[in-house]
């Protein structure tokens, strides 16, 4: 994984932030039409919404690593990294359907994508395993994020996320004896522990949803 290079990515945007500010103003614009099930901590709103954006592309290369590294140890490194470099190709050589977007705001479609494929492989690592690959819940901050970035285009980078999946990672992936092996070493209390140290991404960030909304996302 170059996740080197993802985080040399990230750190120019942040850099075109600085200077321009225009993640902030997109967002600014943005925050009085998002779904009323968007919860936001105290504060200036704008302020918040724009450090929840920016860790979530922060995040993005500790995940990709975390990701390969279980996978790994699991024994199906071979498997899972092709899934994972696409995620990072997604950053580093964006496909068409990206073209123009820049700064910070450009990289939360790639970010997107990028979580949307963890999420894939952690719903595929929870059926066979009964537990995620990468116990960090990201469920409810890609919710706010397809939000973000709007339904028409969110939904065809799902679509492109779930065509990567189907055509890397089948049945046959988790049925290798390393794979079995993992599986006994995932009752260990050690196992256990580790999971629990991972929080839920949006709650750590003051984002959250009111599920009890009627509505959805």
């Amino acid at each position: 994984m170059n996740t080197a290079a993802l985080r040399e990515q990230i750190s120019r945007a942040r850099q075109h932030e600085a200077s321009t500010g225009q993640l902030a103003r997109q967002l600014e614009a943005k925050l009085p039409h998002l779904h009323s099930a968007i919860s936001l901590a105290e504060g200036d709103r704008n302020v918040v919404m724009t450090r929840f954006v920016t860790a979530y592309i922060d995040l993005v290369p500790d995940l990709l690593d975390a990701a390969n590294d279980v996978a790994r140890e699991a024994g199906i490194e071979s498997q899972i990294k092709p899934v994972l470099k696409i995620a990072e190709h997604f950053f580093l050589q964006p496909p068409a359907i990206l073209a123009g977007h820049e700064g910070l705001d450009g990289l939360l479609d790639e970010a997107y994508l990028a979580h949307r494929l963890v999420e894939e492989v952690n719903d595929l690592y929870i059926k066979h395993f009964g537990q995620p690959l990468i116990p960090l819940d990201t469920t409810v901050a890609n919710l706010i994020a397809h939000q973000l970035i709007g339904e028409t285009f969110a939904n065809q980078l799902d679509e492109a996320v779930h065509h990567a999946v189907d055509e890397m990672l089948d049945e046959d992936s988790f049925a290798l004896e390393s794979v079995e092996t993992y599986r006994d070493t995932l009752k260990s209390p050690d196992t256990e522990a580790a999971w629990k140290r991972w929080p839920c991404l949006s709650r750590q960030l003051g984002v959250g949803l009111e599920l009890d909304q009627p509505a959805s996302l």
